[in-house]
């Protein structure tokens, strides 16, 4: 009788927490050296799966896979994005699972709960284009918006910009902002916290680096609220001005090709004839790998659009996994034992 045996681990946020996966600084090198292995050619990167359920809302249900050809690893993030769940159901906006296969035999070995690995993932790419962009002297960040998102790329932006002092967050209600600094207060009590009751305006004015991380799909973000030589990261959708990368002396993306397809802000702009290939300086591998120079003077205004790229959360999944198994997490099922004939 042929052994069919075929164990595959499973592991909770719960898993991955007590793990020590909610490691930003590590989450961050893990993420640039995923971008090095991209510009190496380490990496299959197919087109993702989306399918949107609602125009409107963009409610959507995505599959995104890729493999790190060195680490003999394939991975896919299936991952739901229904922007008015915490509104119309009291549940996360997004929620994702991580399934990972060897390439030797093709056996999935991994299963993981995946919206810390998403979550985190996003924030790192969003620090990492900070740590090439942004004014190493930066003092003040502001967020539009106050959710997962917000506070994720908070703590990655500390990690990389050590020197912020100020931080302002405008949300749709007081009480979301509120909660915002509770938390964040929690990992850098030092930080003076600006709750700016709705007002994006006060938000993002005078600030060093802008973070607009909502669920909406709105022109929030204005060009004559963004200071000279600010980063701004725009981490969802439609969320600013076209004024806002017209304005722009550098337009950096994770991955042009990947974001003019999509419903981005300069993604609808380039659909519509109002931005070019050539407006794009780089993508974000180009300057990582030094094929390109990050910020040249201090007067840049930088603006960061990151869609998300399957390759970076393989990496950080198969991170996370090799933590997990060292700390001795997560559950291990039996998805096959002998053939169906043999039962």
């Amino acid at each position: 009788m042929i052994d069919y045996s075929m164990p595959i681990k499973v592991f909770s946020m719960q898993d991955l927490l007590e793990a020590g996966c909610f490691n930003m600084k590590e989450a961050i090198r893990v993420v640039e050296g995923a971008f090095l292995k991209y510009a190496d050619g380490d990496v299959i990167f197919p087109d993702k799966v989306s399918v949107v359920f609602d125009e409107g809302t963009q409610d959507r249900i995505n599959c995104l896979p890729a493999a790190i050809i060195s680490d003999k690893v394939y991975g896919m993030k299936w991952v739901s994005v229904f922007p008015e769940n915490p509104q119309k159901h009291q549940k996360p906006n997004l929620t994702a699972v991580y399934l990972l296969s060897e390439l030797e035999s093709g056996y999935p070995f991994a299963f993981l709960e995946g919206s810390l690995c998403s979550n985190m993932r996003t924030a790192a790419v969003g620090a990492l284009g900070a740590k090439y962009f942004a004014r190493s002297d930066s003092e003040t960040i502001g967020f539009i918006g106050a959710g997962e998102q917000a506070k994720a790329h908070f703590l990655s932006m500390m990690e990389i910009l050590p020197n912020l002092k100020v931080c302002k967050v405008s949300s749709r209600t007081h009480a979301s902002e509120e909660a915002f600094v509770k938390q964040m207060k929690k990992f850098y009590p030092d930080v003076k916290y600006i709750t700016c009751k709705g007002k994006h305006e006060s938000a993002a004015r005078d600030c060093d680096v802008i973070v607009t991380a909502i669920s909406s799909q709105e022109k929030i973000l204005q060009a004559d609220w963004i200071k000279e030589g600010a980063f701004y990261c725009h981490v969802a959708g439609l969320e600013d001005d076209f004024g806002v990368p017209k304005k722009a002396d550098k337009i950096v993306c994770d991955n042009w090709d990947v974001v003019k397809h999509r419903t981005q802000t300069i993604s609808q702009m380039y659909k519509n004839n109002l931005l070019a290939d050539d407006d794009i300086y780089a993508d974000l591998h180009e300057v990582v790998s030094g094929v390109k120079k990050g910020r040249q003077n201090e007067k840049e205004f930088v603006y960061f659009n990151s869609v998300g790229m399957s390759f970076v959360g393989t990496a950080l999944a198969y991170w996370m996994y090799k933590k997990a198994i060292v700390a001795e997490k997560g559950q291990e099922i039996e998805m096959k034992s002998k053939s169906m004939f043999d039962l």
